[in-house]
């Protein structure tokens, strides 16, 4: 079928089964959006291009499928890296799509000309720049299969405004076939068979959960596992709720911001089971002394994360999917048998865990906000956190059992959780939808209220207000005698006023008293709402 290139975009996208993409229009990309306008797809316009990253990337975390964001060449694409940056630490699916300058005109500086494919080189699975435009339809077809197989991520694909125009001669393909791309499926059989034998052999066997069981579609193979096993389930930040909130054997974070019992299990095991985990610096601090004392099994899709961080004794590379159900037909299940002590001393050091909720005087404790937010949100609830303090009150009070919990991990990106939110809304427009920031990232990301309103995403929002880039200067107290350096947020604006702005009903909380009517109305909104809860300047993680 004859059609000009950027009409055979927009059908390879209608290919894809694509229904909604975020983006920022310009010049360079005008084409595709004159034919994207007459296409069903629907288009989400947010307010600055880093977020339309964060949108797509909140949305393809929630469909589990690569999805698609666009923007214009030069400082649209530029603006774009951090998102792109962002999605690809996290091994979250998408593909992008930038206009770029006409094509005999690359490389010689002019207007808004960025050669974006080379800049992200270090964050980027794939890149393509089209200029051949009979390449549309392979290039498309295997951009989305990149981005989704295997270990997924980001592709880019740059395309001139000229090559745009271009006509073809059009025809999806049905397969695809890359000699040097062959990602890996099932584990070996004989992995499997020393994993099985390892745990049979454990005393004190402990898995952790780590975003690659998300990225799988693991999620009930890992509970099955468990399950069947007995063996306790820790997370890392990006695995949080990779087995329900409410399951028995669910201990919690683990890392410098973790929970104590669930450290306390990692340390005393004698074998660990990383699922789809890289276990980086902020999950154990000290890998090296760690894989001295016990024994590893690493199991994910990218063979080059095992071992990376933490010495492996039984490497199983592969889909976690399909290994976790292939382990847990290897493995008896009345080795369970052999940790019951174990199970009993964790639960008793779990039970002298006590959170404190306590009142604070003239603020609202975060923690037991938080709390009393996980308790009463619906059952099959999203929490998109930022990154800050706010990150860990919500990561550790997480508590929602059919519920998921998104945030920046690997980049750990300021002003995610907002566009993110926006993304995951746009995915599952039936499920609460909720974004926690504080009042530094918030003003990262506050410009995406026009985009709340103008698509009617009904997403609720909690910043935490305690004048202050809240972490670092938790940071700055611990590490450097508290020189407090550039910290204070003086000149912030009224929130509540900022969201009348935008037509966007709110309510601001001074003390724990006050909670449970503003998460009433929160919850209760039809719309967008905003909860400013102010917090003690002084406030910790701990």
């Amino acid at each position: 079928m004859k059609m000009t290139v950027s009409q055979a975009m927009v059908s390879c996208l209608e290919q894809e089964g694509i229904r909604q993409i975020f983006g920022y229009p310009g010049a360079t990309i005008c084409p595709f959006y004159d034919a994207l306008s007459r296409s069903d797809i629907r288009h989400v316009l947010v307010r600055t291009e880093q977020n339309a990253g964060h949108a797509a990337n909140g949305y393809a975390r929630m469909t589990g499928k690569p999805a698609v964001c666009v923007v214009t060449s030069g400082p649209g694409a530029t603006n774009l890296i951090t998102g792109i940056s962002t999605a690809y630490m996290d091994s979250i699916p998408m593909v992008i799509i930038t206009g770029q300058v006409v094509s005999n005109l690359l490389g010689s500086d002019v207007f808004q000309e960025v050669d974006i494919t080379g800049a992200c080189e270090p964050f980027i699975k794939h890149s393509y720049l089209l200029k051949d435009p009979t390449q549309v339809a392979r290039v498309f077809k295997e951009a989305f299969y990149i981005a989704g197989t295997g270990r997924p991520g980001p592709v880019l694909i740059d395309v001139p405004m000229d090559v745009q125009k271009m006509e073809v001669d059009f025809s999806y393909p049905t397969e695809v076939s890359i000699r040097s791309y062959k990602p890996s499926s099932k584990g070996h059989p004989g992995q499997i068979k020393k994993a099985a034998a390892a745990i049979a052999e454990a005393r004190h066997p402990v898995i952790i959960a780590g975003g690659g069981v998300f990225s799988a579609g693991a999620e009930k193979e890992l509970l099955a596992f468990s399950q069947k096993t007995r063996i306790p389930v820790v997370n890392t930040l990006m695995g949080i709720g990779a087995v329900p909130s409410d399951y028995d054997l669910r201990l919690g974070m683990i890392g410098m911001h973790g929970v104590r019992h669930a450290n306390y299990a990692v340390h005393q095991a004698d074998l660990l089971i990383l699922a789809g985990s890289r276990v980086a610096d902020r999950a154990i601090p000290s890998p090296t002394v760690l894989a001295r004392q016990k024994k590893i099994i690493h199991m994910d899709i990218d063979p080059a994360e095992i071992g990376k961080n933490l010495g492996v004794d039984i490497p199983v590379v592969g889909d976690i999917r399909l290994m976790l159900s292939q382990l847990t037909e290897e493995i008896d299940a009345a080795v369970s048998e052999n940790w019951q002590d174990w199970l009993e001393e964790l639960n008793g050091v779990r039970q002298k865990v006590h959170p404190d909720y306590g009142p604070r005087d003239g603020y609202v404790n975060p923690k037991l906000l938080m709390h009393q937010l996980n308790q009463r949100a619906d059952r099959n609830a999203i929490i998109v956190s930022d990154v800050g303090q706010n990150q860990m009150w919500s990561a550790n009070e997480f508590a929602i059992p059919q519920g998921r919990f998104l945030t920046s991990g690997g980049m750990g990106t300021m002003g995610y959780s907002l566009p993110a939110a926006m993304g995951a809304n746009a995915a599952c427009p039936d499920r609460q939808t909720i974004a926690v920031c504080g009042d530094g990232s918030f003003q990262m990301c506050s410009m995406e209220l026009a985009t709340l309103v103008q698509h009617r995403l009904p997403v609720k929002i909690v910043v935490f207000s305690n004048n202050r880039l809240g972490m670092v200067r938790e940071h700055q107290t611990v590490a450097y005698d508290n020189n407090l350096t550039a910290v204070f947020l003086d000149g912030s604006p009224d929130f509540a006023k900022l969201a009348a702005a935008y037509q966007i009903p709110s309510v601001r909380i001074h003390e724990n008293s006050e909670i449970d009517n503003a998460l009433t109305r929160l919850l209760e909104a039809e719309g967008p709402f905003l909860l400013e809860a102010m917090v003690d300047p002084l406030e910790t993680t701990l």
